[in-house]
């Protein structure tokens, strides 16, 4: 573990070079024990792949008694710990209407439209992080087999509830934004509701699996298909 100094008010704790679900339990255990030695003197905690920022109020305390606190938390460390988290199922509207790459990704990767919707489905995500925009949940690993790169030239918008892979993450987008991940489905399930309690379903630790649905449940759940019932393909300008 290694400690940094991010700012004023604020350290950031290095707990490995690696992606893993232990580095990510490590991190997690982390945020959920420093709220209770730190008390009022803790603004926020923001969680990432391997590391924790640690925002405090520099009126009440400082640099050396935050790094005495986070010790005391990271020392409460045990290998058996188990770390509460949730499992949430997120429904998917898997189609070529929907998802304007997933056939050009499964012709990529040697694979049929219906093998790539099935290794999506397969695997259970660990959320990383949330970054990017309030509610994108970075989420990983997928099989090797469905990974993809990023797109050469990014989309200019893509629609909110888009289902999408860049290398081994999967994430859904939740709100129309630009970008360049591969869009291989749409999810009716809101991922950031400001007014919500809580504002999104899910947290870092938490973990991820993907159901496919069909397009008139995808409706009934709320979905909306952009204008026109068509999505821009990559390479298309919008």
């Amino acid at each position: 573990m290694k400690i940094h100094v991010a700012g004023e008010n604020a350290l950031i704790v290095y707990f490995g070079d690696l992606t893993s679900p232990e580095i990510s339990a490590q991190v997690q255990r982390a945020a959920q024990q420093l709220p209770a030695i730190m008390g009022d003197t803790l603004i926020d905690l923001v969680p990432s792949y391997a590391s924790l920022l640690v925002l405090f109020d520099a009126l009440a305390t400082d640099h050396l008694a935050v790094r005495k606190a986070i010790h005391r938390a990271t020392e409460q460390f045990d290998d058996g710990d188990a770390t509460a988290s949730q499992l949430i199922t997120l429904p998917v509207y898997y189609d070529t209407e929907s998802g304007p790459d997933l056939a050009s990704l499964a012709a990529n990767a040697g694979l049929s439209t219906d093998e790539v919707i099935a290794l999506h489905q397969a695997e259970e995500y660990r959320v990383y992080a949330i970054g990017f925009a309030p509610g994108f949940a970075y989420l990983g690993q997928v099989d090797e087999r469905i990974a993809a790169p990023r797109l050469s030239t990014p989309r200019t918008k893509v629609p909110k509830g888009a289902v999408a892979i860049a290398d081994r993450q999967t994430a859904v987008y939740p709100a129309v934004s630009p970008g360049g991940w591969n869009l291989i489905g749409l999810c009716p399930t809101p991922m950031f509701d400001p007014n919500g309690d809580p504002t999104m379903p899910v947290s870092v630790g938490d973990r991820v699996r993907f159901k496919a649905i069909d397009r008139d449940e995808f409706i009934r759940l709320g979905g909306e298909l952009p204008e026109g019932n068509r999505l821009e393909r990559a390479g298309e300008k919008a």
